[in-house]
């Protein structure tokens, strides 16, 4: 059932996006897949006092279970003292939305942006719908951000005009926008098309969302942040340096105490998300 005393902080969430991004300002917003990565995560939002958005994926809420990682994140956050929302990431269906929003999500993705654009609006302006009565952010995708073992090199930059219209007909609040990103690594370095962002930012007034954040250089970054862009994905650097660092922590360690072992994986999670909320802070 809806929480309608949710609205207040969720609210929050959409008003902090929108004064970010007046301010040329950007929330990080972070994957975990286990209790080892969120405690890196907090761990350093705590150290740096600043607010973070976690995220969880189909595959991560069937890793762990829906209701086991709704309950983590929020413990984490409030053993850490760390503000924070619970974000849906790329949700795939209005099936899982509607999970995610009874289990009290503060925030959802619906990503049909592989569909038609009139199919996208449709689907968006149904989840929007659903949403309202649990005072909750909604973000979707405009265009092409090819996701993991997809092509990176097609190109279906999202179109401004049609950033307008689709924000104008769903009533969405965020909007992660095509300009170049991909998720996973790059092969070789990004070409942002950022004066496509200024005109996205121009067209409409949702908050605009950048996915594909790793391996984008600080600065390129700094500048997308500058022409709209208040919220930013990282998910891959995440996974990479929690796994490198525990398998090459593992070549020297016969030991089978898992308090151990994960500890310096946690922490380079830690060093990593400090060094982006640092970046975003010097925006």
């Amino acid at each position: 059932m809806p929480d309608k005393n949710s609205g207040t902080k969720v609210a929050d969430l959409t008003r902090r996006l929108k004064a970010a991004q007046q301010k040329g300002a950007c929330l990080l917003a972070t994957n975990f897949y286990n209790y080892e990565t969120l405690c890196g995560v907090l761990q350093a939002a705590a150290q740096m006092k600043q607010a973070i958005i976690l995220q969880l994926t189909e595959s991560s809420i069937n890793y762990m279970g829906l209701q086991v990682a709704v309950n983590m994140g929020r413990s984490a956050l409030e053993q850490y003292g760390v503000e924070g929302w619970l974000h849906l990431d790329h949700g795939g269906s209005v099936e899982l939305v509607a999970r995610a929003l009874d289990a009290g999500f503060d925030s959802v993705m619906i990503d049909a942006s592989e569909k038609s654009l009139e199919e996208n609006i449709a689907i968006t302006a149904q989840v929007v719908a659903m949403a309202r009565p649990y005072n909750v952010n909604v973000e979707a995708e405009l265009g092409y951000v090819a996701k993991l073992g997809q092509a990176a090199d097609k190109v279906a930059f999202t179109d401004p005009e049609e950033a307008r219209f689709f924000v104008e007909r769903t009533g969405v609040h965020a909007l992660a926008v095509a300009i170049g990103s991909a998720h996973g690594f790059y092969k070789e370095e990004p070409a942002l098309d950022l004066e496509r962002l200024s005109e996205i930012h121009a067209a409409t007034d949702a908050a605009l969302v950048l996915h594909g954040g790793s391996g984008i250089p600080g600065n390129i970054l700094q500048e997308a942040m500058r022409r709209g862009i208040c919220k930013l994905n990282l998910a891959t650097e995440i996974k990479n340096i929690f796994m490198s660092t525990l398998k090459k922590d593992m070549q020297n360690n016969a030991g089978i105490d898992l308090r151990e072992t994960f500890p310096p994986a946690i922490t380079a999670v830690r060093d990593l998300v400090k060094s982006k909320l640092q970046l975003l802070a010097a925006g």
